[in-house]
């Protein structure tokens, strides 16, 4: 049952007109004789609660003297056997087999520790300490301090207290104080003082740690996680990044899990069973939409797709339905999607990898340049130490200076003395911003098709001042205009997206909440999520639509998508992927996302440049060079904290040679 005044989000439910005796009859049957009918007993026992469950346990013993839960071992094997004899303990006697497996013979499931101790609620805890007491006869903290150590074991003994407190009453001052404390703890500390971050994530409140990771946003610059990868580490890194992502939603946090548990070869099963068992009446539902929202592919399929036979029968009976076929958007979703707008408006200060050279002499760097181009064989090392080295701004006088000394053309040596990807990426850092994405820009519409992505990337994200040096070095370099080109080049609503983040008129002042209000109206009924009982024309809203998602300032567009999320809880880019299709629901999309979090965009987009067979180095190179001196070093942190690797581990694995040594040395360093 779901607590007093809570919706139940569970997948899982008491089967009505339930008969203990008559289902306890049923399993009997299934396991009688030669062979065990496995289709009955996984639609009998997953269609039952837990509390059913335990029952027909008790009515199998009286009326026929045996444990259900022996006989069930007996008769099934594998997986299988694994998943239907979890749902039939009590939640805590199921978290205490969990752990109690996890500790037992050599090694220990560190991972399996981490999850039951960092989700649970007290109450959970308190009945996991007593059922393992009963089950094994032995002290649960006794048994975990005698099987790990250090900062790991001291925080597993604070959450195994079940003392986290549960006011909803928030300080504001001891939030500010927090804070505080965990900032100077680690970032502002030589070392890290481990206690302090102990004491607070161990005991404070939900509401309360929620709050204090907004204000550590704030203060710090970074959000919480990234700072525990850079200053804790091992199992104790790991166990304080589920208690905050726990925190922030557990939701969240075991599609994550799950994801993780079924992607690339092979699956974790152990992980996948504890998961489906132990959230089947809990929140189920909200993992669910959760896990389509950010996987963009349902739990259900990713099930279908990795697992087999009567186990992945039972799995999807116990995941309750497919989202990709019920389009439906979940309480909990809307709130994990409305605190990442809250989150995105917190100021952070953007940071590029290359800085300008200290002690910068132009005309030493053009000589060394000379240097390594001129006789037989190229020196690539030593041009690419100068090249990634250097601002834009220094490069710009370093060709200035070539030519002045040598009479020759920088770029053009570069040109044929280098070749392949590293070319690409020297001549590259050589060319202004401006004029390096109006070349990108000309690439994707001259010739045979159009590269419909480079076109969105680069006219989604740009600023202002950018689009205008955009069009400027389009018109010197190519005797057209930009406008012109993509005109001719693109058609539809795409096109006019196209030409009006090509005019620069982005506002740039603050919000304005009542337009806010008003503009969400505007994109709920564009999207068909809410009846405005507007006049407008289809062709008018549209039209108004696409004016505010173009023209629209940030600050202000990111008012209107909370708005927007409190009016149809939905979050606007899960609307758009839904109710939009080809290169225009790709526009829109890149915008929000360039809205709510640009570097988390640029990072999503390196990784699916690399993941996989092959590398996409055009897409790789253009965001190196173009994010260098803007935002890659906040990208690097949205990359592990999306990816669980660091971007600088991925470019050392996917490619090589001197290629990967500017690209190494733009990245700027290891996370």
């Amino acid at each position: 049952m779901a607590p007093q005044g809570k919706v139940y989000r569970g997948s899982v439910k008491d089967f009505q007109g339930f008969d203990a005796n008559q289902d306890a009859e049923a399993l009997y049957n299934a396991m009688k004789g030669f062979g065990s009918d496995k289709e009955a007993i996984l639609d009998l026992i997953t269609s039952r609660s837990n509390k059913q469950r335990v029952e027909i346990c008790q009515a199998y013993k009286s009326l026929y003297g045996k444990d259900l839960i022996a006989d069930l071992k007996y008769e099934l094997t594998g997986k299988f056997e694994r998943l239907i004899v979890s749902l039939m303990r009590p939640p805590a006697y199921g978290d205490a087999k969990e752990i109690k497996d996890a500790i037992s013979g050599v090694g220990t499931d560190e991972k399996c520790l981490i999850e039951i101790l960092a989700s649970r609620t007290n109450q959970e805890i308190h009945d996991l300490v007593a059922a393992y007491k009963d089950a094994y006869g032995k002290d649960l903290e006794a048994d975990i301090v005698g099987d790990t150590s250090g900062h790991f074991k001291k925080m597993l003994v604070v959450l195994l207290q079940g003392a986290r407190e549960e006011d909803d009453v928030v300080s504001e001052d001891l939030v500010e104080q927090d804070a505080k404390d965990l900032l100077e703890a680690g970032e502002l500390k030589w070392g890290t003082d481990e206690a302090q971050f102990i004491y607070i994530l161990g005991r404070r409140s939900r509401q309360h740690l929620r709050l204090v990771f907004d204000e550590y946003l704030k203060i710090a610059g970074k959000p919480i996680e990234r700072s525990i990868r850079g200053e804790l580490s091992g199992d104790f890194e790991k166990l304080m990044l589920a208690v905050v992502k726990c925190i922030r939603s557990k939701a969240e946090y075991f599609a994550e899990r799950l994801y993780k548990a079924m992607k690339g070869l092979g699956t974790r099963d152990n992980t996948l069973i504890r998961i489906m068992v132990s959230r089947s009446e809990i929140d189920m539902l909200d993992i669910r939409e959760v896990f389509r929202t950010k996987y963009e592919k349902s739990l259900y399929n990713m099930i279908k797709e990795d697992t087999s036979g009567e186990y992945k029968k039972a799995l999807l009976k116990l995941c309750g339905g497919d989202d990709d076929a019920a389009g439906e958007f979940f309480p909990e979703a809307a709130q994990v999607a409305y605190r990442m707008w809250e989150l995105s408006a917190v100021k952070v200060e953007l940071r590029g990898t290359v800085q300008p050279a200290g002690d910068f002499n132009d005309d030493g760097d053009a000589q060394v340049l000379r240097k390594a181009m001129k006789g037989l064989g190229t020196d690539e090392g030593a041009i690419i130490e100068v090249v990634t080295k250097r601002s834009n701004a220094q490069r710009q006088q370093i060709l200035k200076a070539y030519k002045a000394h040598y009479g020759r053309d920088l770029m053009a040596d570069l040109k044929s003395e280098l070749s392949g990807s590293l070319a690409k990426l020297i001549l590259g850092l050589m060319l202004t911003p401006a004029q390096y994405d109006a070349k990108q820009l000309r690439k994707a519409v001259e010739g045979a098709g159009t590269d419909e992505s480079v076109l969105i990337e680069i006219m989604a994200t740009r600023n202002n001042q950018e689009i205008r040096a955009i069009n400027e070095a389009y018109q010197e370099a190519y005797h057209k205009s930009l406008e012109d080109d993509l005109s001719s080049d693109t058609s539809g609503h795409f096109k006019r997206i196209l030409v009006s983040l090509a005019l620069g008129n982005r506002d740039e002042g603050p919000e304005n909440l009542t337009q806010a209000h008003e503009d969400a109206k505007v994109v709920a009924e564009t999207l068909k999520l809410a009846d405005v009982s507007s006049n407008d024309s289809s062709d008018s809203l549209e039209t108004r639509f696409l004016s505010i998602l173009c023209t629209r300032s940030y600050p202000h567009l990111r008012r209107v998508f909370q708005e927007f999320i409190k009016m149809t809880n939905h979050d606007v880019e899960h609307a758009i992927k839904k109710r939009m299709s080809g290169d225009v629901r790709d526009a829109f999309v890149a915008i929000v996302r360039s809205v709510k979090n640009k570097p988390a965009f640029f990072a999503d987009k390196l990784y699916k440049s690399m993941k996989g067979a092959g590398t996409d180095e055009r897409t790789l190179t253009r965001i190196m060079i173009s994010r260098s001196e803007i935002d890659l070093f906040n990208i690097r942190g949205e990359f592990i904290d999306l990816f669980d690797k660091s971007l600088h581990h991925m470019i050392e694995k996917d490619t090589s040679g001197d290629y990967r040594k500017a690209l190494l040395a733009l990245c700027g360093g290891e996370d």
